[in-house]
């Protein structure tokens, strides 16, 4: 055994002292306590405020250099290849210059005319990802900081960066989001075909990984998803049932339903609320078919007036029936509870249906019938929610009314909000077809919500029925910063094809007596930036493609 006076591991030299070791957390409860109501251990001759600082300066000297010296970790493996061809050299370094850009490095309000890169780094890493493109190695700790500050870069940034991000991802705290984002943690996933592998992923693996596998499985063979899932259903936790459940979205089909009906019994409303929400998007499902009844039991058309009316007489309750099919109960605050209860019966009932019940009406038909006391709004929103949730397009073209219609979109589109979701039903060309109607129509103030639901790059219709409404707003004096929203997509999803049609823009107009002070200096600014961003983005791509 070491003698007391020789232990086996010396002390640091920051430990041999005459006086005892304090705590750091000592140190500084004296310091704000003071030396008089508390004072330290002080040596011979030495005054309490001085033997406080050497106290602090020896606890400082052993937190930094009094560690033992630690086993050395293991290396790390090397990074994953990736055999995916390298960038072409112009690309590259226009990669740099996006990346080095930064957020918030403006002065104020007024942009100038220089494009702003930040806007123009996803659509970089699109049209990167699309052409297949590795991420250059030494980009790759910029990609991560970019996606680390913005959460929808991630997705194309992972894209871009491949395995060598996740590789990063674990050597770096700041990028752990890398994997958490990625399928099952950043885990290799097995083989669909190996089903052992499967099977004991699911029983073991982590919470991500699982999610990731039920996905896979779910986009190529949805039914051997749906039976893993309700082997273990049982013994899931109540917020991991719910993830799961949502992944039937892919591929939902009608041999899902008595899986989905059996959880309409599960003991967590979430849940139940969700299988509802996916057997009310199956027409043919025994829900939808109970919803329908229940639906068509509180609409009819009323022939005693002069014309056909829509008579409304919504549920006096929500019945044990109703609440076991998804119907919430309680409304929100504002909200009346029969009201509530119609909305979601609507919502539910299949759309198909309504014809046979409402006389043979079409779509088109029963959207333009008056709804007499008051009920339109109601009616004609839960309808909305009912063509979006099962991707009905005539039901959604009937809604959404000729883009010309009074009132900017038609009897049933009662926000905003509902045009753009109904939008979403279309095909892409009817969709860019339908918000350049609306903008020759109506012009900008309520488009740019509805501009988001189109494709980029924007068809040429719909950027020249842009491009001529901000021109008008331009002659009429407008305030230029009303349309800075409209102005950016622009930047972002014009095809740059349309630069050249815009150099007429570029002068600064004569100013009219009611226009906004300085107004026409910021159109020919605005519009200068405008065709400068098309014609960097039209760069972008052929450097992209090799050919700059």
């Amino acid at each position: 055994m070491p003698h007391p006076a020789h232990p086996a591991h010396p002390a640091h030299p920051a430990t041999r002292r005459d006086t005892p070791v304090t705590d750091w957390e000592d140190l500084v409860t004296t310091a704000l306590l003071g030396t008089d109501r508390r004072p330290p251990t002080t040596g011979p001759g030495r005054e309490a405020p001085a033997a406080l600082l050497d106290e602090a300066a020896v606890a400082t000297v052993r937190r930094r250099a009094g560690l033992c010296p630690a086993p050395p970790a293991r290396r790390p493996e090397p990074a994953p290849e990736d055999r995916r061809p390298a960038l072409p050299a112009a690309a590259a370094r226009r990669l740099a210059m996006l990346l080095a850009d930064r957020p918030g490095a403006g002065t104020g309000g007024r942009r100038g005319t220089s494009p702003d890169l930040v806007e123009l780094l996803p659509q970089w890493l699109a049209a990167a990802d699309a052409r297949g493109f590795a991420a250059p190695p030494e980009s790759l700790p910029a990609l991560l900081d970019a996606a680390r500050g913005r959460t929808d870069l991630r997705p194309a940034v992972l894209a871009f960066a491949g395995p060598r991000a996740l590789w990063l991802a674990r050597l770096n705290q700041d990028w752990r989001f890398a994997l958490r984002a990625a399928p099952g943690g950043g885990a290799a996933l097995p083989d669909p075909e190996d089903a052992d592998a499967v099977r004991r992923l699911w029983q073991e693996g982590l919470f991500a990984e699982r999610v990731a596998l039920l996905a896979t499985l779910r986009a190529r063979t949805p039914e051997a998803a749906r039976e893993l899932l309700a082997e273990s259903w049982a013994t899931e936790r109540a917020e991991d049932r719910l993830m799961f459940l949502d992944s039937l979205r892919t591929g939902l089909a009608a041999a899902d339903e008595p899986f989905l009906e059996l959880a309409l019994s599960d003991r967590s409303r979430n849940v139940r609320t969700t299988a509802a929400e996916l057997l009310s998007a199956l027409p043919g499902s025994a829900l939808a078919r109970r919803m329908a009844v229940r639906a068509g039991a509180c609409v009819a058309v009323d022939h005693t007036g002069d014309g056909p009316v829509l008579v409304v007489e919504a549920p006096p309750e929500c019945d044990p029936g109703m609440e076991h099919d998804g119907v919430v109960a309680r409304p929100p605050a504002g909200r009346g509870e029969r009201s509530w209860w119609l909305g979601q019966l609507v919502e539910a009932a299949p759309l198909a249906g309504w014809s046979a019940r409402l006389g043979g009406r079409t779509p088109q038909e029963v959207v333009a019938l008056p709804v007499a006391d008051g009920w339109q709004g109601e009616l004609h929103a839960a309808w909305c929610r009912a063509a979006v949730r099962q991707r009905d397009a005539e039901w959604a073209r009937a809604l959404l009314g000729a883009p010309a219609a009074p009132e900017a979109g038609g009897p049933g589109a009662v926000s905003l909000a509902e045009r753009a979701k109904l939008l979403g039903t279309l095909a892409g060309a009817e969709r860019a077809d339908w918000v350049a109607g609306f903008i020759a129509a109506h012009g900008l103030s309520e488009a740019f919500q509805l501009l988001g639901m189109c494709a980029v790059p924007w068809p040429a219709p719909l950027g020249r029925a842009v491009v001529d409404a901000l021109n008008i707003a331009r002659d009429a004096g407008s305030y230029p910063w009303s349309f800075s929203g409209v102005m950016g997509l622009a930047e972002r999803c014009l095809d740059p094809a349309e630069a050249g049609r815009l150099d007429a823009l570029l002068a600064i107009p004569d100013e009219r007596e009611d226009a906004a002070p300085g107004a026409g200096g910021y159109w020919a600014e605005a519009f200068q930036r405008l065709v400068t961003t098309l014609k960097l983005r039209a760069t972008m791509l052929t450097e992209l493609d090799g050919t700059h």
